[in-house]
């Protein structure tokens, strides 16, 4: 009796700290619309294909092409894994997963439930080789991100089904035949693929631009890409198998072109905002001066220093601080335009182009920034819990070309000096370097 009793009380208190470490999951922190969406993401992901495999029966073909995609995304992973480590360790908000050349070929050879099974086994590999070594997205974060994965297969192959065009191996179809079955399969993917992750990022950041929800056009490219090199593999496999493995050398390449070109975004860009750095950005601001001359232009300069920002570092340490400055940088990005470029010059001062911009435009631009970091509240890390950093207020500078200087020195000097003027003005301003002192 004495030991059914100590099993019993040793299994409530494992319990209560597993109870302990659920409940401190990052995810339950989410917003509740974004954790709704995710659940509802991943309820599906596992719902539909169950149930696609319950009513529709299995097609013969199935289980060959699922063992020899499978292989090929599987070889295609661990050549790559070096590469993509490091594309990991670099990446950005949006990521580009080139498994999709797999999941296109898998779409349009198999049964709704096989491709999203394709799918998950391709995500699980690449989770074991390549994305837990690295610092990763949360994990939530990654789940959800499989799900999208899993619907966008079974959409783009039941949308096939529902076309009646069928799979691309049944009756050897004809080349009309075979360009719609693949063109229709890639469409539904990127579609349902491109609005679940647009969801998503809104719902999880709030972030509204373009570039934030769609990503960029060298990443859009990208997409494109892959799934053409899916497409061709999916048809090579029908028609001339062994032509299949020609897929893999330019694949390669890709993984290392897309490499290259993070390398040199990371050489341009502030690791703890991923905004320009001071480099980058003036050598865009000197673009757009340039630019600006021959097409006979304004321009925009705003320079913009956070109001006592050391007190938040005293107060609740540099890790938050960093925490706050990344906020601020999503922040100023969300306030102005695609083509607006923003910068940070170093510590808590930042820097915004805005081309074509006059001066009442630029004042009113600066004025919404004011506003909407006066209205920030920022989540940090303190002590092993969290606290609420409230209360932030920013100074700004303008200065206009040609009102404030026919070259770029001089007008980021006039918007460095309305800088200074706002700080002594008492801060949490904005003011224009023609303005009256």
């Amino acid at each position: 009796m004495a030991l059914l009793s100590m099993a019993l009380r040793t299994s409530i208190a494992r319990f209560r700290v597993v109870r302990g470490t659920v409940s401190n999951w990052d995810v339950w922190k989410q917003a509740p619309g974004w954790l709704a969406f995710a659940l509802s993401c991943e309820f599906a992901a596992v719902a539909l294909p169950i149930s696609d495999a319950v009513l529709f029966p299995r097609r013969g073909m199935d289980l060959i092409w699922l063992a020899v995609l499978l292989a090929l995304g599987v070889g295609q992973a661990e050549l790559s894994a070096r590469i993509e480590r490091m594309r990991r360790w670099m990446s950005g908000e949006t990521h580009i997963n080139m498994t999709s050349v797999w999941y296109l070929a898998g779409a349009v050879l198999l049964s709704p439930a096989v491709v999203s099974l394709l799918a998950a086994l391709l995500y699980l590999h690449l989770w074991i080789r390549v994305w837990r070594h690295v610092r990763a997205r949360p994990p939530h974060r990654v789940a959800v991100s499989t799900a999208w994965a899993l619907l966008s297969c079974f959409a783009a192959s039941a949308a096939l089904r529902v076309t009646g065009l069928g799979p691309l191996d049944v009756g050897m179809p004809s080349t009309w035949r075979a360009g719609a079955i693949v063109l229709t399969a890639a469409l539904v993917f990127e579609s349902v693929n491109a609005c679940l992750a647009a969801a998503g990022i809104y719902l999880y950041g709030r972030k509204r631009s373009r570039q934030a929800l769609l990503g960029t056009w060298s990443d859009n490219a990208l997409e494109t890409v892959t799934l053409c090199l899916g497409g061709l593999a999916a048809l090579a496999l029908v028609y001339q198998p062994a032509l299949v493995l020609l897929v893999l050398p330019p694949l390669l390449m890709l993984h290392r072109s897309v490499l290259v070109k993070q390398l040199e975004v990371a050489a341009s860009t502030d690791d703890k905002t991923g905004l320009l750095n001071a480099l980058a950005w003036h050598d865009s601001a000197q673009r757009e001066y340039s630019r600006s001359i021959r097409e006979n232009r304004t321009f925009g300069v705003l320079m913009a220093d956070l109001d006592y920002f050391k007190r938040v570092n005293d107060t609740y340490g540099h890790v938050a601080g960093d925490v706050v400055l990344k906020a601020v940088a999503d922040t100023l990005r969300g306030q102005v335009r695609d083509y607006d470029v923003v910068g940070r010059f170093g510590g808590e001062e930042f820097a915004i182009l805005l081309p074509g911009a006059t001066e009442p435009g630029a004042i009113t631009v600066g004025e919404r920034i004011r506003l909407a970091i006066a209205d920030m509240a920022v989540n940090v890390p303190l002590d092993g819990m969290h606290a609420d950093v409230e209360g932030l207020t920013v100074s700004i500078g303008i200065a206009v070309h040609p009102a404030a200087g026919d070259t770029l020195e001089k007008l980021l000097l006039a918007a460095d000096t309305a800088l200074y003027r706002a700080k002594s003005a008492g801060r949490n301003c904005v003011i224009s370097s023609t303005q009256a002192p």
